[in-house]
């Protein structure tokens, strides 16, 4: 699958800025261990996320992070290089989210973001609806989480 540049930057990407079949990769970015506890004593104090000595005796056999914690890290890659700065006008949400691997501290993640569908708003006129496929992928290639998300972009203005 070939990876795609945009051909505007992101202060002036429009919906017809993100043509079907388009992919597009960022990062990476690094999973710090203080970060993957730090998020975890937070929002999600289960063993595998919070106590290194009982992650190594668990499942993963060692501590892992918050799949929220993954899904945060896509976000900040979305937000950095794929969502418009001027023409984002939100997410009615996402579906199909998947944990498909541990991601541990020290791990370095890409975002694949696969345009699906972009079709034109049916109730306004001035913008569509972008369907991507997100999939964050670890330095071995593997994918550990993925999940299709919509986003409302303005059309350029004529």
């Amino acid at each position: 699958m070939a990876v795609t540049t945009f051909a505007v930057p992101q202060s002036d990407r429009y919906f017809e800025d993100y043509p079907e079949g388009a992919v597009y990769e960022f990062g990476p970015i690094e999973v710090e261990e203080e970060e993957v506890l730090s998020f975890a004593r937070r929002f999600d104090p289960q063993a595998m996320h919070i106590d290194p000595e009982a992650a190594a005796a668990g499942p993963f056999g060692g501590l892992i992070a918050s799949g929220w914690h993954t899904l945060s890290l896509m976000m900040r890659l979305m937000v950095d290089h794929y969502v418009s700065k001027v023409a984002g006008l939100a997410s009615p949400g996402v579906d199909e989210v998947r944990w498909l691997r541990p991601v541990r501290p020290g791990d370095r993640l890409t975002l694949r973001a696969t345009v699906l569908e972009a079709r034109p708003s049916r109730s306004k006129a001035d913008r569509g609806v972008i369907f991507a496929l997100m999939e964050s992928i670890n330095q071995d290639g593997e994918v550990v989480a993925s999940f299709k998300g919509m986003n409302l972009i303005r059309k350029r203005p004529a």
